[in-house]
């Protein structure tokens, strides 16, 4: 029995977010499925650049330059913000990271105020500038992703202690592989450490049942052993349930959890 929680944990981790960098000149929007190797959209954004640096003038000439530039900013940060939109629903966005020259930035949040888009706006450092500008958007990303995923996580973990309360959640091996049989867990948590696992026995014939005593699964002879997880995972799998893992330290009995359907 192959045992995908590794994998499935990594996957766990990742959420489809977009990283948009923007300036006064225009911006780098780049938008990530979850677990994506490769972006599946970048578009680079240059607009108008004619007036748009401020210069030094007579009284009404310099009045009017502002104006100019602070029009072609707005212009350009526009166009940004119709392609941050565009990202964020293709990918359907968990976050979207905005880093950059902050005129630039407070003119695209404008933009997005009327129409946000898909996913929370989370401001970062970096640019698109320069390599050092780059680096340090790279950086961090990185440190806001993982604040956005432990969050989550977090969060998720809450909603299991309060169903817990209220009796929409279980806790323990034994209650979840009932509950999974009975097709009635939305998600399964478990978490990364399965060292104290039971072996427990599954049928090829009926994936989402799981006993700890083959004889209780009758006289169905593709009757299998395995470890705990692997066999929890499967049943979830096939019988329509999301994963989350439980983060540690461990809030579950033997490290694993179900939230079930209403």
């Amino acid at each position: 029995m192959p045992d995908p929680l590794g994998l499935v944990i990594d996957r766990d981790h990742q959420l489809p977010h977009v990283v948009v960098a923007v300036d006064r000149e225009g911006g780098d929007v780049t938008a990530y499925p979850a677990a994506a190797h490769e972006p599946s959209m970048k578009r680079t954004f240059n607009g108008s650049t004619l007036h748009i640096s401020r210069v030094k003038a007579g009284a009404e000439a310099q009045a009017s330059f502002h104006r100019r530039s602070v029009t072609v900013w707005s212009e350009n940060t526009e166009q940004a913000a119709d392609d941050v939109r565009e990202a964020a629903a293709g990918v359907e966005a968990a976050v979207v990271l905005v880093a950059g020259d902050p005129k630039a930035i407070g003119l695209l949040r404008e933009h997005l105020t009327d129409q946000p888009p898909v996913g929370e706006l989370v401001y970062v450092d970096g640019g698109r500038s320069d390599t050092s500008a780059l680096a340090g958007l790279r950086a961090s990303v990185d440190a806001a992703m993982r604040e956005a995923m432990t969050a989550r996580h977090r969060g998720v973990l809450d909603t299991l202690e309060a169903e817990l309360a209220g009796g929409r959640a279980l806790q323990g091996i034994p209650a979840v592989k009932e509950a999974l049989a009975q097709g009635r867990v939305e998600t399964l948590l478990l978490a990364a450490d399965r060292s104290g696992d039971p072996v427990l026995h599954a049928s090829r014939r009926d994936p989402q049942v799981l006993g700890t005593d083959p004889a209780a699964l009758g006289d169905d002879p593709p009757v299998f052993s395995g470890p705990a997880a692997p066999l929890l995972l499967r049943a979830a799998a096939l019988g329509g349930a999301a994963f989350t893992e439980i983060l540690p330290p461990a809030r579950a009995t033997d490290g694993v959890a179900a939230l079930l359907r209403y």
